[in-house]
């Protein structure tokens, strides 16, 4: 998201630090944004109308708030008529941001109830899940299947298992607006990390690491990058020995396979 778009982003994230500071349940701020997002997404006239450049901010402001002030609550009501009188570069941007601030509150709520690493671990696990099992992955992108029945199929499998906030989220992860459940969730895993201001490293390695491996590790990418840095722990048996890292753009390979690989190379050239 850029120009326009970003700055009103901007502008609502920090609206929504007030809201929440100032005392507003982060769950249903978020569940609210999130419905608001899915409505201005179904609905094109509406959306279109919200976000016309031609259009005078009030207008578009009361707009939304007419349409949603009697089925959100008063904080998010606030946050999506703030919304109508921002500028944005096109339509779904402000369907994008909407959703985007929802996921922030439902972070932001489990991070305030001590739950914040626990949710991100559970989005990724959760994510990888769907990603390698077809028997889960198939009937989430059935389009056969409808949202309500996909997202009753998520509650049963994670119920009690999982944080409030990951199984809200992982319901929405089926709603459409991304292109897999598994790219939802992705995006979703970095929402939150961006959130909390932390960075992401995915770490595979030949077997589970103790905690204390993984503290030491974290300590380390955190010195080394300047910000704390939440690890998703992937086994790779493949890797034989070592860890491989990636974080941002960057990989560090310290696995033994690509040392082999790399021996294999030069003997070959």
């Amino acid at each position: 998201m850029r120009g326009s778009s970003a700055d009103s982003l901007a502008r609502l994230t920090g609206s929504l630090d007030q809201a929440l500071d100032s005392g507003a349940d982060g769950d249903t701020v978020g569940d609210d944004l999130i419905a608001a997002a899915r409505v201005l997404r179904e609905q094109v006239a509406l959306r279109r109308a919200a976000t016309d450049p031609s259009s005078p901010t009030e207008a578009k402001s009361g707009l939304l708030r007419g349409v949603f002030g009697t089925h959100l609550s008063a904080e998010a009501t606030t946050l999506v008529a703030e919304a109508g009188g921002l500028r944005w570069a096109t339509s779904t941007d402000l369907v994008a941001s909407l959703e985007r601030l929802g996921v922030i509150a439902v972070v932001k709520s489990a991070d305030k109830a001590g739950d914040g690493d626990r949710l991100e671990d559970e989005l990724f696990s959760f994510g990888q899940t769907v990603a390698h099992h077809p028997g889960l992955r198939d009937p989430l992108s059935d389009p056969a299947r409808s949202v309500a029945d996909k997202q009753g199929l998520i509650r049963s499998l994670l119920g009690d298992k999982a944080t409030s906030g990951t199984v809200r989220l992982a319901a929405q992860s089926v709603s459409g607006s991304h292109l897999t459940v598994a790219r939802a969730l992705e995006e979703y895993s970095r929402v939150a990390a961006d959130a909390r201001k932390r960075l992401v490293a995915t770490v595979r390695s030949a077997k589970p690491l103790s905690d204390s491996e993984q503290e030491r590790l974290s300590a380390v990418l955190a010195r080394d990058y300047g910000q704390p840095v939440h690890l998703n722990l992937v086994v790779a048996p493949g890797l034989v020995g070592g860890i491989e890292v990636a974080i941002g753009d960057q990989t560090i390979d310290g696995s033994i396979s690509s040392r082999i690989d790399d021996a294999s190379r030069r003997l070959a050239g």
